[in-house]
């Protein structure tokens, strides 16, 4: 009996290589119009052009002091090398990643995936909370990519897992071993979650619910009350509030000394871990007099792969 190969895309956002990569990122980022409808549609193009090139330099500062690139290819990569071997001893599987604004996009490694004998394949997210601007937009591309080129071959998709028990407590491993680094001292949780404008949740996107019930389901394990702020935010709308900068701003006032960021929506280190938050906010809180230490975050580690798997051969049931 032939065994069946299921293939796997992991899906996530990308970043530029180099320097030399910085604004045609930016310009795939801003010519889609599921993250922002710049004007009329025949209009987005030309207004990404324009708002990339004005950026672009700002952007490569940033990208220059964690190395000259972003490194979200290389542990997604590492991701995707990692459920594979834990999914091994379950079936035949192969498992790549797909990138929504850079190399490689989720078409190319959708193609690859066939070519190498996959008969089905499962897109997982690796944006724990639904977003039409992060998973919605990366699975519409990849839905055209199969439409036009693979429709025979069958797709699932996981486009969200906010209460995954192996995910959730690998947040709240890393958030227990965070604090004990503050040696016994009172500490704040602070929950970092990237921006989204107002006007999405107003639509009905879920991503804030996804995110509270992540966090509640972490305290649960942690008995620690946190703060929910949100960073990242660019452009003249309305963005989630409150900003990370000003939540830092508040907890001063307050009179806390000790925060301990946990980067709530990210499950891979880049420019909004590496610099945002172990640079940025970490300066901002030292000049307000406070002592601002980055949670790890999840990477490659064990429990957070294994958590993965179990997403997939969940779904794979669904077959």
């Amino acid at each position: 009996m032939n065994k069946v190969v299921t293939g796997i895309i992991l899906l996530n956002m990308g970043g530029p290589d180099s320097l030399d990569d910085v604004r045609p990122f930016l310009y795939n980022l801003f010519s889609d119009r599921d993250i922002i409808p710049l004007g009329p549609p025949f209009l987005q193009k030309p207004i990404a052009w324009f708002i990339a090139k004005k950026r672009a330099p700002k952007s490569m500062a940033a990208y220059e002091k964690i190395g000259g690139g972003s490194p979200l290819k290389r542990i997604t990569s590492e991701q995707a090398k990692a459920l594979e071997t834990v999914l091994a001893e379950h079936g035949d599987y192969l498992v790549t990643f797909g990138m929504r604004y850079w190399h490689p996009y989720s078409e190319d490694s959708l193609e690859k995936l066939v070519n190498e004998g996959a008969q089905r394949v499962i897109a997982l997210t690796l944006y724990p909370h639904y977003s039409k601007a992060t998973t919605g937009s990366s699975l519409n591309r990849l839905r055209k990519a199969h439409k036009k080129n693979f429709s025979h071959i069958p797709l699932l998709e996981i486009p969200h897992w906010q209460d995954q028990p192996d995910y959730v407590q690998a947040v709240a491993d890393n958030i227990i071993s965070g604090i004990k680094g503050f040696n016994g001292e009172q500490t704040t949780v602070v929950y970092s979650a990237h921006s989204l404008p107002v006007s999405f949740i107003e639509a009905g996107d879920p991503y804030v619910d996804h995110t509270k019930l992540t966090i509640a389901a972490i305290e649960k394990i942690t008995g620690i009350k946190g703060n929910l702020c949100y960073q990242s935010r660019s452009g003249p709308v309305e963005w989630l509030e409150p900003s990370t900068p000003d939540m830092l701003k508040k907890l001063a006032k307050e009179g806390v000394k000790n925060i301990l960021m946990v980067p709530i929506s990210f499950v891979s280190d880049h420019i909004e871990t590496i610099y945002e938050i172990d640079m940025l906010y970490k300066e901002q809180a030292e000049a307000l007099g406070m002592n601002l230490q980055p949670c790890n975050s999840l990477n490659c580690q064990e429990k957070f792969i294994e958590g993965l798997k179990k997403l997939i051969l969940e779904k794979e049931q669904d077959f």
